[in-house]
């Protein structure tokens, strides 16, 4: 069944019903007034502070945008491509997109113009809908796009080489086009993070989407009551399937702009906020907050909140150990996947199983999973292998690259690129990603294992561990420290709380700087290494001669 049917029952159950809220806290700081009072401001040019949408007005705004697509010769799997921040409008349009039969291309909000251009080339997207933000980088490249017929703008001061999405789609019906739509059909094209060049273009089907809604929905058990609160972009498959949940059981979700500590909580708070998805840094950031007096927890009403997952990147155990002293009565989980597993859950944790902190968990709901040698044979218990997932939202393929889908799809089994090891319960702990691991003089080295060892360090908020090229030990190992606010700390200091770990896994260089992360969390090693790769390299190996001596 498509998931668009689910949309269409809520509607029919639920009609009047709140389903999302958007809340844009710089648009109420830079106003400097309650949220009560910012909903009476008359003639705001930047839109309201808090706006909601109840599902019969979501389910008509996504046939409006369906029709317009089919009124303008969309046919059934054609391309549209989507480039909006988060906003109540993404999730209408991503789902007339589904309606009209087309395929929805959600693009990163960060890219250049250039990377624009590319994956709307590599996607065949001949249709792009895109929001105030990114007027200049459209500009820049709508005459370089002519695959792109139809450029659509969604807000106020619309630029002359699009059209008005809000006035179009007004005039559009509001009933369900009812464009015949079966599980096998391909639903959305999303891109891999692109840490090895540009992005992958990876095709899922309405089975995958589905999927995904069942798998989160079984992990965290959503119901009518419940309340999710999204921070992450909703172009990544995480943030959009952990809101798969709350569609299935016709829940309320709030989109938060913003992710200052102080934020989520107020916005947990008012909101009544139960279940919300981080990613490391923003606890790490509500924790230093807490422990610095930045906000007080007694400002703000947070009984009801009574779930936190994390996903996106591993998970330091240090960090679930302070959130547990602040917030003791939370469940906690873990989720693992990938944009080509259709985002988390092929492994998690599960909320009985905090005893097993740090490990990424088991498979998913609905999901298996193996840990195999280079010849893709099972490893024996306790070894590191790559990790491999099988499930119903695994990719159809990387589109038009069956190469690279060769490299991947091996059966019915997904590579993920990722080292892990499994315990004699069965849990599986993440050791790397195959192309991060650092070998040095012969010797293996993981750096999530480094960077889950300083982490416990109070000074340190964020470490990255990379390789540094080295002319006698191939790679040495650096680590990047970034320190929380207020605290200092030397390289010798870094030094001595590492001297317990084993000679070989010590890194070799320690870099005081911050640690870059993507919108979905994930350390920017590539950046790293380009910055350090070359320049540091002297210096490097000078400190591992010192230290091998």
């Amino acid at each position: 069944m498509p998931i668009t049917e689910f949309l269409s029952r809520n509607a029919q159950l639920y009609g009047e019903e709140i389903c999302l809220t958007e809340i844009n806290m710089d648009l109420q700081e830079s106003h400097n007034v309650t949220w009560l009072e910012y909903e009476l401001i008359e003639n705001n040019p930047a839109g309201e502070y808090r706006r909601e949408l109840t599902w019969c007005v979501f389910d008509e705004k996504a046939n409006r945008m369906a029709n317009l697509l089919i009124k303008r010769g969309i046919k059934k799997g054609d391309k549209v491509a989507i480039l909006l921040m988060n906003c109540l409008e993404w999730l209408p349009i991503y789902f007339g997109i589904l309606k009209a039969g087309a395929i929805a291309v959600p693009l990163n909000f960060r890219y250049t113009a250039e990377e624009i251009k590319y994956c709307l080339g590599l996607s065949d997207s001949i249709a792009l809908i895109f929001g105030p933000e990114f007027i200049g980088r459209v500009e820049s490249i709508y005459n370089q796009i002519p695959q792109v017929k139809t450029l659509f703008f969604a807000g106020e001061d619309r630029p002359s080489f699009a059209e008005n999405y809000d006035r179009l789609s007004a005039n559009c019906s509001s009933q369900d086009p009812r464009i015949e739509i079966s599980d096998e059909d391909d639903a959305a094209i999303y891109f891999s993070s692109g840490t090895t060049g540009f992005p992958k273009a990876i095709l899922h089907t309405h089975r995958s989407l589905m999927s995904a809604c069942y798998t989160e929905q079984n992990h965290h058990g959503q119901t009518r009551n419940d309340n999710f609160l999204c921070i992450p972009p909703l172009y990544h498959t995480g943030a959009k399937m952990h809101w798969f949940g709350s569609l299935l059981s016709g829940s309320k979700a709030v989109l938060l702009r913003g992710v200052r500590p102080e934020w989520i909580l107020k916005t947990v708070s008012e909101e009544k906020i139960t279940n919300v998805w981080l990613l490391v840094p923003w606890a790490q950031d509500i924790l230093d907050a807490i422990e610095s007096g930045q906000v007080d927890m007694e400002d703000y009403e947070l009984s009801q909140w009574t779930l936190m997952h994390i996903g996106a990147q591993p998970v330091p155990p240090s960090l679930i150990r302070r959130w547990k002293k602040y917030f003791p009565y939370h469940l906690y989980d873990t989720n693992y996947g990938l944009s080509e597993s259709i985002g988390p859950g092929c492994v998690h944790l599960g909320v009985d199983n905090i005893h097993k902190v740090g490990a990424i968990g088991i498979p998913g709901y609905n999901w298996k999973a193996k840990i195999v040698d280079e010849n893709g044979l099972e490893v024996d218990q306790g070894q590191v292998g790559e990790l491999a997932v099988r499930g119903p939202g695994v990719m159809k393929c990387y589109y038009n690259d069956p190469e690279a889908t060769a490299a991947v799809l091996k059966g019915d089994w997904l590579f993920t690129g990722d080292m892990a090891r499994m315990d004699e319960d069965g849990f599986i702990y993440l050791v790397d990603r195959k192309k991060d691991v650092i070998i040095s003089g012969g010797e293996n080295i993981y750096p999530v294992q480094v960077e889950d060892f300083l982490r416990a360090h109070d000074a340190i908020k964020d470490v990255a561990v990379i390789g540094l090229p080295d002319s006698r030990l191939g790679e040495i190992a650096a680590a990047i420290v970034e320190l929380k606010p207020g605290f200092e700390c030397t390289e010798e200091d870094i030094k001595a709380f590492f001297a317990p770990m084993p000679r070989y896994k010590r890194p070799r260089a320690v870099i005081f700087d911050e640690v870059p992360r993507n919108p979905t969390g994930k350390i920017e090693k590539p950046r790293l290494r380009e910055k350090y790769g070359a320049t540091s390299l002297v210096a490097a190996q000078t400190e591992a001669e010192q230290l091998i001596r």
